[in-house]
This record gives C-alpha cells, sequence and structure tokens, in this order.
C-alpha cells in the first residue's frame, strides 16, 4: 500500500487503533489514514503528537476527552458534513473498547454520517488470545464499578454467565479484585496479563489466591487484563482456595 496515495472517502470517521504499548504494532491502514485524513480527534493530543512525531506525520489535532467530548462529537460532525475526513484514535488501542470515542461515533452515526473501522491493536483481545483460556464464548466487561458494593453485585451477577470473562483493572485496586474473585470465583481459572506488547509483559496464570499471593509478594504494576476463565465440572463451587483475607466462602 502507497500510503501518500491512499484516497479516503471524504465525510468519513475512521476508527483507527493505534499500538498499546509496541509502537511496531501499529498497521499499514492506519498510518495511511493518519497521513492522509484531514483531521485527527485525539482523547490526549500530547501522547498523540509523540506517536504521529515518531511516524513522521503532521495533522491538526482535535482533543476529546470526557468533558468536552459531548461538545467535540458536535464539532466533528459539521467538519465530516463539509466533507473532511477525520480519524478518531485514542491514547492507546481500539476507540470506543472501554475507552473514550463512544459517543462520538454514536453522534456521527445517528447524524448519517459514514464511520469506518481501521482495526489494530486491543489489550483485551491480545489477552484472550494468549491465556490459554477457552475463547469459543467470551463476555467482555470493561472496567468494573468503583465503588465496593457495585462492583460485588457485578461480580455475583457473573457467575451464571457462562463463557470466559474479560475485564480490565488498574494496579491499585488488582488486590481487592483478587480477594473479591477468591470470594466470588474461588475455583476458576484466572490470567493476569500485564504490560501487554511492553518490555515487561507477563501472563500470571493460576487460582484468585494463588494470584493474590503472588501480587501481594511481588507488587505487580503496570495496567492490567484480567481474564477468567468458565466454571470448571471438577470444581467445588463455593469452596474457597484459602487466600490471606477472604472470607473463606463465597
Amino acid at each position: 500500500m502507497d500510503s501518500n496515495r491512499t484516497q479516503l472517502t471524504p465525510g468519513t470517521l475512521y476508527l483507527v487503533a493505534t499500538p498499546i504499548g509496541n509502537l511496531q504494532d501499529i498497521t499499514l491502514r492506519a498510518l495511511a489514514v493518519l497521513k492522509n485524513c484531514d483531521f485527527i480527534a485525539a482523547e490526549d493530543t500530547r501522547r498523540t503528537g509523540l506517536l504521529l512525531k515518531h511516524f513522521g506525520i503532521t495533522k491538526p489535532l482535535l482533543s476529546y476527552y470526557k468533558f468536552n467530548e459531548a461538545r467535540r462529537a458536535r464539532e466533528l460532525i459539521e467538519l465530516l458534513r463539509t466533507g473532511k475526513t477525520v480519524a478518531l484514535v485514542t491514547d492507546a488501542g481500539t476507540p470506543g473498547i472501554s475507552d473514550r470515542g463512544q459517543r462520538v461515533v454514536e453522534a456521527a452515526v445517528a447524524a448519517g454520517m459514514r464511520v469506518e473501522p481501521v482495526p489494530g491493536p486491543c489489550a483485551f483481545i491480545a489477552a484472550l488470545t494468549a491465556s490459554g483460556l477457552p475463547t469459543d464464548e467470551v463476555h467482555f466487561l470493561g472496567f468494573l464499578p468503583r465503588k465496593p458494593g457495585q462492583r460485588r453485585v457485578k461480580l455475583e451477577s457473573l457467575r451464571a454467565i457462562p463463557g470466559t470473562l474479560v475485564l480490565y483493572e488498574a494496579p491499585h485496586r488488582l488486590d481487592k479484585l483478587l480477594t473479591e474473585l477468591c470470594e466470588v470465583f474461588p475455583n476458576r481459572r484466572v490470567v493476569l496479563a500485564r504490560e501487554l506488547t511492553k518490555k515487561f509483559e507477563e501472563f500470571l496464570r493460576g487460582t484468585p489466591s494463588e494470584l493474590r499471593e503472588l501480587a501481594g509478594a511481588r507488587r505487580l504494576k503496570g495496567e492490567f487484563v484480567i481474564v477468567i476463565g468458565p466454571e470448571r465440572a471438577d470444581s467445588n463451587a463455593g469452596q474457597c482456595a484459602g487466600c490471606a483475607g477472604c472470607a473463606g466462602e463465597a
């Protein structure tokens, strides 16, 4: 593909996935869109600016974030109406997957504008495929509620859902989550995927109790994707594996 000659469709919002760590993961098509679009809408213009600089790309940047996303969505729609092409990117990964961008896409679709995905890196897909857990039925949860009561209710509601569960978690809440998993899913296989595609990428596998003990001993850092396997036929429901700080029963 000759990215310098790529013709984009006027009035189109392009959802461009960007690397989650390793810059070599960017696709040729993503580079072509970023080089040839009229505007780039970025969650953080400073971070996206570094990415563009690395690949020698110079384009007008428009920021969109939690507190201006609704207003910026309207502005982007107006640009699209005039035939401009806009590439939407987040700090890392695929726009709209537990990240900014969903509201902009909804507005574009509602306005009848063309939306085109430019697939690429996605943390939850990377973690899932390398986890070794079943992938035939998967439920992606994003981030759980931050309030303890709401988190526990959400986890309890997932007991009856078949298949593999995938969620994101911040490092400072990892210990609390593992304690909750010990109580709710004590016998399930769990994989902690840490620092995906980066220098210290790591996959840690075990029961919630085993992983909680390991995490406590090592003080794990970085961004995490948590993959929880389905209930196993040989498991003893309600029997906790005995992690420290766990109540000992579901």
